[in-house]
Order: C-alpha cells, then sequence, then structure tokens
C-alpha cells in the first residue's frame, strides 16, 4: 500500500524548495498530488503537522477527497488547523492513542482602513465557514456546534476525536489487554498466541514429549524470573521514564 507523508507545515508549491533546501519537514500540495497512484490503489496517509496555509490545505483535502481509491488517514501525532482539514479526507480516519487534533478559525490581515478589515473579516468568516463544512460531512455536528469549538481553539485527544466523529477508529486499540498484574508470573499474550499456534501444527510435527514440557516451563519461569527482578531494580531508579 503506497503511503504519503502529511509532516510538517502545509505550505505553497512555490516555497516548497526553500524547506527542501533547509532540510525542513513540510507539505505542499504537488508532494501529495505528485504522489497519488494512477491505479486508483489503496493509499495511507500519515499526518503529523501544525497545520498551515489554508489554501493548501485544501487542495490536499480536495485531492485525497477525489481520489478513486481508498484513502485511510493516520494521525499518528497532531492534525492542527489545515492539517485537521485534511485529516477530514480519510475514509477511516484513525488516530494513535497519543494523536491530537487541534481546530480553530481562519487567520489573516492585511494593511488597510476600516472598510478593508471589514472585507477581511467577512472573507476570514467565509473560510472559516468552508473548513466547518469539511469537518460537518465526517462528524455529522451542527455547524454552530463546530463554529463554537472552532471560536475556543478546541484540542481533541484520541478519545473525544472519536467520540466527536471526527475519526472513526482509535489506532491499536483491538490490541489493548488490560491487566492488573502484581508480579504473578502470568504469560505474555504474545508467549501464549506463540504456543496456540504451535499447538495447532501438533497433526504434521511430533507432539511434545512431558521431559520436553517440564524444560520449557523451566526456562519460561527463570526468564519471567529475571524480567521482574530486573522491573524490580528499575522502579527504584528516579529518572526512569
Amino acid at each position: 500500500m503506497k503511503k504519503i507523508n502529511v509532516k510538517g507545515p502545509i505550505i505553497s508549491n512555490d516555497d516548497k524548495w526553500i524547506y527542501d533546501m533547509l532540510g525542513m519537514d513540510s507539505t505542499a500540495p504537488k508532494d501529495v498530488v505528485d504522489a497519488l497512484p494512477d491505479d486508483g490503489s489503496d493509499i495511507e496517509v500519515d499526518i503529523n503537522s501544525g497545520g498551515g496555509l489554508v489554501d493548501s490545505g485544501n487542495e490536499i483535502y480536495t485531492a485525497l477527497m477525489a481520489y478513486s481509491g481508498k484513502v485511510t488517514v493516520n494521525i499518528v501525532g497532531m492534525a492542527a488547523s489545515s492539517a485537521s482539514l485534511i485529516a477530514m479526507a480519510g475514509n477511516p480516519t484513525r488516530i494513535s492513542p497519543v494523536g491530537q487534533i487541534m481546530i480553530h478559525n481562519v487567520a489573516g490581515g492585511w494593511v488597510g482602513d476600516y472598510r478593508d478589515q471589514a472585507k477581511l473579516s467577512e472573507i476570514l468568516k467565509q473560510s472559516s465557514e468552508a473548513i466547518a463544512n469539511a469537518y460537518r460531512l465526517k462528524t455529522g455536528l451542527s455547524m454552530e456546534d463546530l463554529q463554537a469549538k472552532m471560536d475556543s481553539e478546541t484540542y481533541l485527544n484520541a478519545d473525544q476525536a472519536k467520540e466527536l466523529g471526527f475519526v472513526d477508529e482509535i489506532m491499536f486499540d483491538d490490541q489493548v489487554e488490560l491487566i492488573a498484574d502484581g508480579g504473578s508470573g502470568m504469560l505474555p499474550k504474545s508467549a501464549v498466541d506463540k504456543i496456540a499456534e504451535l499447538m495447532k501444527q501438533t497433526a504434521v510435527k511430533p507432539r511434545l514429549s512431558n521431559s520436553d514440557i517440564d524444560r520449557i516451563t523451566t526456562a519460561v519461569a527463570q526468564k519471567l524470573n529475571i524480567k521482574s527482578t530486573k522491573q524490580a531494580e528499575n522502579s527504584f531508579n528516579p529518572f526512569a521514564f
């Protein structure tokens, strides 16, 4: 599956060469458009961006929405401002358990008199409403609710983003297993799965003898004891993270 990265600020095509020259992460519309496969095959878009230019974000969002293949968006860090708009093009849109979405109003300014400023205010309002419409299509929330969230510059963690419909899935959610274990010697789930897989193969491979089982059990117990000892030692390290 083709992977497309949306990392760093969302910039214009004309400025892309400057960021490349400086070795800085950035994403311009051409980075995404040029990376789209010609055969309509599935793609994944990984996002970690604080946003940037509205027009560039709009162009990337539109290109992904118009793409004929399946578009899976993964918010692997931050999807803020115009990057949050791009995230709305996913079907599905997924977020890391430590990911965030931030939405706010479009900002900008220019020099002019009160008439120019009044015109600018209208442009900013319309631009914010256009982005809110993309949020509405994804979440089903009302424009009034979305505008209120944008007015207050809202940050959403993974659970909040899913609850409100900004994302469809939390990445790795099906791999989390909650355990209350104080060093009971419980085997890791990966080890249990591996043993179960080996047991399924006994139809074509010799069964383990009692002595083999005893030997394996002893080895596993020894490893668990060593691991528990190391964890106890690390627990007294005030700098462990």
